[in-house]
Formats: C-alpha cells, sequence, structure tokens
C-alpha cells in the first residue's frame, strides 16, 4: 500500500507517537516564521524560554502587519523584533520587503521540509511542496528552541484536480469551489492533498493561492506535490538547487476523496459574512460596489497583479468605486514598476498601497458605512474589514478588476470581449533583491534588544485549581472567530504586546460589556457553538481570556488553532457530550467542576454541576496525556520549564 505524499513527509520528521489518525504525534520543524502582529508574543515567550539562539535550519521574523504608524507603538514593536533577532539568530524581513507568505514562498520555500509558523495561512507553503502548519506563537517559540511540534494525526483528504481552467477563472475560483463543497469545518484533522492531472496545469503562484485558503476549511494544512512546475519556479528564483521531486505513490491510500474538473468551473464569489457562503458571480447579479480591493497573502502575486494590470491597461476605475492594489513582495512591486504594468495601473485610478497585508486584516482602507467591498482577500468575517455594516465578497482577481472597472459584479468571461489578454506567462527569471533581509549577528551576546514601553510582560500563566466555581459569561452562537474573540483592527493592532489594553476589548464585538463583567468575576466560563475559534492563530484570542479570569470554554465543538492556543495557555477547552446540552445552560448560570485534577488527568469525559439550575451535563477533555499535563501546570510555557528542571 502506498504512501501519500503528507505521510512521507511527516514519517521522515517523525519524532514520536505513531502515525495514526487522530492520536497525537510530534514532529521535527525545519523552518518557523513569525509576523509582526504575532510576532511580538512568540518573541517574548522564546526569550522566556531561556535559550540563547534559535535551533532550526532557518527562522525568519516577517513585519507585514502592523504598518500604519500613526503613534510609536509599532515602530517600537518592528525596533523590539528587528532586535531580538538580531540577537537571537532569526532572519528579519523588514517592514516593505512584503508579505511573509509570499516573500517565504519566494525566497525560502524547500520542498518536502517542514514549516511552523505564527499565522494561520502559513500552510501557503504547500504550494510549493512543504508541509506548513499555522500554529499560536508560544508553539513557534518552543520550536525555534528546537523542541518538536504536537499535533493530531491528520487524516489525508484527496482533492483530484482534472481538465484546465476555461479563460477567465482562477485558481481563487477552485479553492472556492472547494469550501463550498466541505464547509468551513470540512477540514478539521484533514490534510488537503492535491493531485491529478490538473495539478500540472497550475504554476505554483496558483497552487499557493489554493493552500492559503484552506486555513478557511479547518485544515491543519494543504499541500501539492513538488513536479516540474515546481522546479521551474525555483529555478526562476536562483533557487534551483532547492528543488527536489515529491509526490504520492500511485497507490496511495487516501481516507476520503473528491474530485473537481476544473474545466466546469465558473466564476465565483463567497458572501457575506464566510468564505464558505459562495455562489457564483452569475447568480449573485450585478450588485453595485463601492470598493475593490487587490492582494493580500492570497492573491498578490506578479501574475495576479499581470493579468489585473492587463485589464486596466488603456481603461478607468468607475467614478462609484475605488480601487486599491497591493503588491505582495518587494520582488512584485519592482518587477511590476520595470515592465510598465504598475504605470498602467496607476493610469487607471487605482491606489497602490505598500507590500502589505493592509486591508486584509482592517490595516487601513475600511469601506464607508453599508458599503459593498469586492476583495480577492481570504476572510470576510463580520466587521473584519474595520466596518461592521459593510458587507464583503471574495473573488479572483480577474473578477476584481473587471468588477473595479464597471462598478458593479461582473466576471471576465462576462466582461471581456478579449480573453487573451489574461494570458501571462510565469517569468524565467525574476528579479532577486534580498538588501531588505537582515541576517543575524554571528555573536549575538552583546545585542541588546530594544523594548519600547508599550512591550508589556504576557499574562502570568497558574496551574489549574483542583476545583473551579464560576458563572457563564458569555453564551454564543455557532463559528465565533477570533475576530469575535480579539479584533484585530488598526486601532487595536498597535498594542499586540499590550495584552492589558487589548483585554479591555476581548469580545466586544458579541457583548460590550464582557470585559467589565469577567474583571468583576475573576473567574468565568464562557459557552459557544459549533467551530469556536475559527480563523487566525492569534494568540491573543486565549491571552485576553486569560488575563481576564476565563477558567474553560465549553463548546459543541472548536477550530484546531484556537483549542492548541487555548491548552497551550491553561485555559480547559471542553466539549458538549450531548450538543442539546447547550441549551440547558444559559448566561449567569453558575457552574461548577470539583476534583478537576483527577477528572483532566484521567478521564475523557466528565461532569459539571449547573448550580443554578440544580443539574448536570457531560463534557469530554479531547486532548492527550501530553496536553493534559500542560493543563494541570498551567500552560506549555509552565509545562516547559517543568520539564527542563525536571531533566536538569
Amino acid at each position: 500500500m502506498g504512501q501519500t505524499l503528507t505521510n512521507k513527509i511527516l514519517a521522515n520528521h517523525l519524532v514520536s507517537g505513531e502515525m495514526t489518525p487522530g492520536e497525537e504525534i510530534s514532529i521535527g520543524i525545519d523552518y518557523t516564521l513569525t509576523q509582526d502582529s504575532t510576532g511580538t508574543m512568540a518573541y517574548l515567550q522564546f526569550e522566556a524560554l531561556g535559550i540563547d539562539k534559535v535551533r532550526t535550519k532557518r527562522s525568519i521574523a516577517y513585519i507585514d502587519h502592523n504598518m500604519l504608524q500613526s503613534g510609536f507603538e509599532n515602530a517600537d514593536d518592528h525596533n523590539y523584533i528587528m532586535s531580538v533577532a538580531n540577537k537571537h539568530g532569526i532572519y528579519a524581513s523588514r517592514p516593505g520587503n512584503g508579505i511573509c507568505h509570499q516573500v517565504n514562498l519566494e525566497r525560502f520555500g524547500v520542498p518536502g521540509a517542514t514549516l511552523l509558523g505564527s499565522d494561520s495561512h502559513t500552510p501557503t507553503g504547500g504550494g510549493i511542496g512543504m508541509l506548513a502548519i499555522g500554529a499560536g506563537g508560544l508553539d513557534v517559540a518552543v520550536a525555534m528552541g528546537g523542541g518538536p511540534y504536537h499535533l493530531t494525526c491528520p487524516e489525508v483528504l484527496n482533492v483530484e484536480l482534472t481538465g484546465s481552467l476555461q479563460p477567465g477563472v482562477s485558481a481563487k475560483d477552485v479553492i472556492l469551489e472547494v469550501l463550498r463543497r466541505l464547509s468551513v469545518k470540512g477540514g478539521v484533522g484533514k490534510v488537503i492533498e492535491y493531485t491529478g492531472e490538473g495539478v500540472k496545469t497550475l504554476t505554483v503562484p496558483e497552487r499557493a493561492t489554493i493552500t492559503n485558503m484552506g486555513a478557511e476549511l479547518g485544515a491543519t494544512t494543504s499541500i501539492f506535490p513538488s513536479d516540474e512546475e515546481t522546479r521551474k519556479f525555483l529555478a526562476a528564483q536562483g533557487r534551483e538547487e532547492d528543488y527536489v521531486p515529491l509526490a504520492a505513490d500511485p497507490d496511495a491510500v487516501y481516507d476520503d476523496k473528491i474530485v473537481i474538473d476544473l474545466s466546469e468551473l465558473t466564476p465565483l464569489a463567497a458572501k457575506p459574512h464566510m468564505p464558505d457562503n459562495v455562489e457564483t458571480v452569475k447568480d449573485i447579479g450585478p450588485i453595485k460596489v463601492d470598493q475593490v480591493c487587490i492582494g493580500s497573502c492570497t492573491n498578490s502575486s506578479y501574475r495576479d497583479l499581470m493579468r489585473v494590470a492587463a485589464i486596466l491597461k488603456g481603461k478607468t476605475v468607475h467614478p462609484d468605486t475605488s480601487l486599491t492594489i497591493s503588491p505582495g513582495s518587494k520582488q512584485v512591486m519592482n518587477m511590476l514598476a520595470q515592465n510598465g504594468a504598475l504605470s498602467d495601473m496607476i493610469d487607471a485610478g487605482a491606489r497602490i498601497l505598500e507590500s502589505a497585508c493592509g486591508p486584509c486584516i482592517g490595516m487601513g482602507q475600511s469601506p464607508a458605512t453599508d458599503a459593498v467591498s469586492v476583495r480577492t482577500f481570504n476572510r470576510n468575517f463580520y466587521g473584519r474589514s474595520g466596518t461592521p455594516s459593510a458587507n464583503v465578497y471574495l473573488v479572483s482577481p480577474e473578477t476584481a478588476a473587471v468588477t473595479a472597472l464597471a462598478g458593479h459584479l461582473t466576471d471576465a468571461p462576462e466582461a471581456l470581449e478579449d480573453l487573451s489578454i489574461l494570458d501571462v506567462d510565469m517569468p524565467e527569471e525574476f528579479v532577486v533583491n534580498d538588501n531588505m533581509i537582515i541576517p543575524p549577528a554571528e555573536d549575538g551576546s552583546q545585542v541588546e534588544v530594544k523594548r519600547g514601553p508599550n512591550i508589556k510582560p504576557f499574562p502570568e500563566h497558574h496551574a489549574l485549581p483542583n476545583d473551579i466555581k464560576a458563572p457563564v459569561l458569555l453564551k454564543m452562537e455557532d463559528n465565533i472567530t477570533t475576530d469575535h474573540i480579539m479584533p484585530s483592527n488598526a486601532k487595536l493592532l498597535p498594542y499586540r504586546s499590550n495584552i492589558p489594553y487589548l483585554a479591555e476589548f476581548c469580545l466586544t464585538p458579541v457583548d460590550e460589556t464582557f470585559p467589565e463583567r469577567a474583571k468583576a468575576a475573576q473567574s468565568c466560563f464562557l459557552v459557544a457553538g459549533e467551530n469556536y475559534g475559527q480563523g487566525s492563530s492569534r494568540e491573543h484570542a486565549a491571552l485576553a481570556p486569560l488575563y481576564l479570569g476565563v477558567r474553560g470554554v465549553i463548546a459543541k465543538s472548536f477550530a484546531r488553532i484556537h483549542m492548541d492556543n487555548l491548552i497551550n495557555n491553561g485555559i480547559l477547552p471542553l466539549t458538549f457530550v450531548d450538543p442539546a446540552a447547550y441549551d440547558s445552560v444559559d448566561l449567569r448560570d453558575e457552574l461548577e467542576i470539583d476534583d478537576l485534577h483527577a477528572d483532566v488527568r484521567d478521564k475523557d469525559t466528565f461532569i459539571v454541576k449547573n448550580l443554578s439550575k440544580g443539574a448536570t451535563f457531560e463534557v469530554k477533555l479531547a486532548a492527550s496525556p501530553r496536553q493534559r499535563s500542560m493543563l494541570i501546570a498551567g500552560g506549555l510555557l509552565n509545562y516547559t520549564r517543568d520539564q527542563a528542571q525536571q531533566s536538569a
């Protein structure tokens, strides 16, 4: 019986455990990445581990999120990251060099290697054949210190691609089709592995678009084979020596499979407010559009923007529509400037933003009140754009560009007379200039780490008490995202290293009174529906609740990264054994769990008393023995310290 590509890479990096789906394994990590939104906390945690120098093949710190410098906070954070990277053996990508996932694909992606990143869209690296996984900052800090990454051994879902895309249809439409079929919960516990003759028709950047948005499926990661297209991409980047051919065995056995005929796809769009709320552009109809934003780590590659430039050339953006374009990297921006494509976009009326995440994370360009914004991004969660009343649609770059010209939603096959203008070849040689990537000091012992006044210690982790009695301070619905739990707009992003300040906004999109009520209660439970914590990997969605005294979250189900982050920070992630029990728990009910250490250590299910109702219900703790020990210790940091002391 043959192996999947996923299992080949996992087996090659296996440190502990048996590769049985559902069982905990640990793997060695070759590379790590951070970005400045999550990086400050990850590096504070790395420093707390007391390790002088990273022990990976290479770790890279990117600055691409918190780019608006309207106060000292972001600039101070950047100085902290650059100096801590210099001291501890980490390469640093300066502001302006580009979005972490785009730059990492261009300059550092290695087929067959493992990559752990403190960003949920780290699976972008799967487009080049990496096993690239998003995780919380503390997991990344441990990996930088040479520790293995622990995960649940995933099932492998095969997406077989046949045929080839029609003109005007792109890779974004492929992943939107996958989301339409599987939903935002459909990838939980799985790796999505792409195979089939259709794979050969997709370039590495197109594959990376698909693996990038695999994060929206809830998947552990997504991966493509490393083949001739991969070799050509690496050769064009001057890195052909990194190429290695990799593929699943012809007789590989998968846990599940779907087939997508690329030739049958038409342009798609995800409607508000969820990436799996997908329909064809034609069926949605020609709705008036106020804003179009092109870019993000999903769709800001050279080929994407060359197609956009071809559509815009010689035309003018509709007078009622604002168009912004964010090239994904300095490399892309340089090449567009050199070949005249940047001029074509500017001439058409596009507003060129810097090579950064920008509007995708609410960092500028918030739409007007009640506006319709069409974006090439990966998420359209409620309020993520910075304007709660806005309606955000997710589309391909081609659909976005023709929509900007028309002033209403349309697609390339409908709007363009000559679709041949979209025939853009990949360059045989990219413009390579790594002068914005700073290597670390040979000897970091004399490097001083710069800490501005906005750098605050992360919350202290306390061992789990043996008995908890606390009220339910929030009862929430399905699909609560990390944007709900810890908002990430332009006003709050500068405070990502200041948990006491951020905590004042924790869960306020759900209930504005929550922070004050939590501080008054000092200890509380949260209750939620399905898929609690989907979205960004931001660890702050666990750290801010920890600071406010959240002891446990009881939900119907959890998103993978957020559940790991809760455990890493000593917060109990409990699921209802009977989902109907969710209806029996109300806001302000007093809950109690006693003899908790024995429950957490030895039991899969245990009893929660609802003192307000005089009733009980069962909950499940889906955690490995290692994670149970972490919870009792008060989180991963305490656990790691305890293990080190025992070893000493």
